[in-house]
């Protein structure tokens, strides 16, 4: 039996990788990121100054990083789009990115067809949509120069002073330095912020799924979808118990507006938390470069991981909105 041959080199590339993060640690100081909740404009002057009459329209660093993101996924359907259409032309056998896309949409049809039987078809668009968008939103956060690179704002109360590096493409470039001032400070506003730590964003694909749900309830069951929600059915036949189906009903709404919270919260603060944590554990570890990295792979997990619960959620919410309740069962 033929011993597998070990590789050290693997190693000896791991510590140079350290030595040298260590070096570059010390020549550019890493600086504690401003932790804001809401995404910073990068143009101080709106855009419109009242937007659907909600008032003025900012441009934010989540707009480049939603638009870099729906193009993204548009370049990449179009490719795969080509290469199964290539493979259907010689022998039927997908191969590249073609093979790596319908093997993934395979997949989730039929974790959706498990889940939803023959309404597999209405919800499976919704689902796959959702969760890869998602995915891609939590995973370009990752890309080096993300919330890092951007434009240089004066603080309104404690910043950081600037060293001038120089002009490139006619514009003046700067580096933030960790000495804080209290007066003549700046603040950097990102050019790109991950979508996924953007309230906006997480409550917008919410209401979406949320409304969703309902759409496929009625058109799985009717108008008799909505008799879970406004049971009046035994209210004047046996009225303690119809009072109690009605009181029931109306807490199952409470619930299903709740889960608008529910989604948007969860995908929000989970994100958020990681962006917390790898600034928090790059702050205190200062030169350690290997470190933060390894948190960097945590971030990776929890936006696979996160993207995947959202999608589930979604598609099982969908599939039990297709369902009758026991009372309309015992019925049939």
């Amino acid at each position: 039996m033929e011993h597998e041959k070990r590789r050290p080199w693997r190693r000896w590339v791991v510590l140079v990788l350290m030595i040298a993060g260590f070096i570059l640690g010390g020549i550019f100081i890493p600086i504690q990121p401003e932790i804001v909740v809401a995404p910073e404009k990068l143009i101080e002057e709106p855009i419109v100054e009242n937007f659907l009459g909600l008032g003025p329209l900012y441009f934010v660093n989540t707009m480049p990083t939603l638009v870099g993101t729906i193009i993204i996924l548009v370049v990449i359907a179009f490719f795969a789009n080509r290469s199964l259409k290539n493979s259907q032309k010689t022998d039927l056998v997908p191969r590249g990115i073609g093979n790596v896309v319908e093997a993934i949409l395979e997949m989730l049809y039929n974790l959706t067809e498990g889940s939803a039987g023959k309404y597999a078809k209405m919800i499976f668009p919704w689902f796959a949509t959702i969760m890869i968008y998602v995915l891609f939103a939590n995973l370009l956060k990752l890309i080096p120069g993300f919330e890092s690179v951007g434009v240089l704002h004066h603080a309104h109360g404690e910043g950081h002073t600037t060293q001038f590096l120089g002009t490139f493409l006619g514009k003046d470039w700067s580096l933030l330095l960790p000495a804080k001032v209290e007066h003549d400070g700046y603040i950097l506003a990102p050019f790109l912020r991950g979508i996924s730590v953007d309230l906006n964003f997480t409550a917008s694909l919410a209401i979406i799924a949320v409304v969703m749900i309902q759409v496929i309830g009625v058109r799985a069951q009717g108008v008799a979808y909505f008799s879970k929600f406004f049971n009046t059915r035994r209210m004047f036949k046996v009225p303690f118990f119809g009072a109690m189906d009605f009181l029931v009903g109306l807490l199952e709404l409470i619930s299903e507006v709740s889960k608008i919270l529910s989604f948007a919260f969860r995908l929000f603060g989970n994100m958020f938390a990681g962006i917390v944590l790898v600034a928090i554990v790059a702050g205190l570890l200062g030169k350690i470069s290997i470190l933060p990295a390894m948190v960097m792979m945590f971030e990776l997990f929890v936006g696979i991981i996160q993207a995947f619960v959202f999608g589930m959620l979604t598609m099982v919410f969908m599939a039990q909105a297709t369902q009758g309740h026991g009372e309309e069962h015992a019925e049939h």
